[in-house]
């Protein structure tokens, strides 16, 4: 397990990269059937004939594998406690594609009134093998500063 990470330990610019995570269209499936149930989504042959022009993953399942990505990339000390995001999916995913999120300290603002933590911003992108951004989001973090 990685060394958390506390306030003082980041500055503005600091890249963090995750390990991949390969996703396969039963997932995909599977993850839709239960949360998300669209054709695009349940059936790669009514999938052919939409939008996506085949399976895609649900934009929120790729937030979900982002989520795992990160907490294993960016190892806060108590926790990545999210304090709002904004998010976009410029590309479908999908079977078979890699994920692998890139995060980047956009921002840190420690806390007037509460001097134990702060405010960070980052970009995480989650990209597929090609490099192709699946996923852009801007994350406000809760971070917390090293006790005494």
């Amino acid at each position: 397990m990685a060394e958390p990470i506390y306030l003082e330990d980041l500055a503005v610019g600091d890249v963090f990269l995750s390990d991949h995570y390969t996703l396969t269209a039963e997932q995909i499936i599977r993850y839709a059937q239960e949360f998300d149930p669209q054709p695009f989504h349940t059936d790669p042959d009514a999938a052919r004939d939409t939008f996506f022009q085949g399976l895609a993953a649900s934009g929120w399942q790729t937030a979900g594998i982002t989520m795992r990505l990160l907490v294993a990339s960016l190892p806060l000390a108590r926790g990545i406690i999210g304090a709002g995001a904004e998010m976009a999916w410029p590309q479908a995913t999908r079977p078979g594609d890699v994920l692998r999120v890139t995060s980047k300290i956009l921002s840190i603002s420690p806390s007037r009134s509460k001097p134990d933590r702060g405010i960070v911003v980052a970009e995480c992108i989650t990209s597929n093998q090609k490099n192709e951004v699946l996923q852009r989001m801007v994350t406000k973090i809760l971070c917390f500063k090293k006790i005494g």
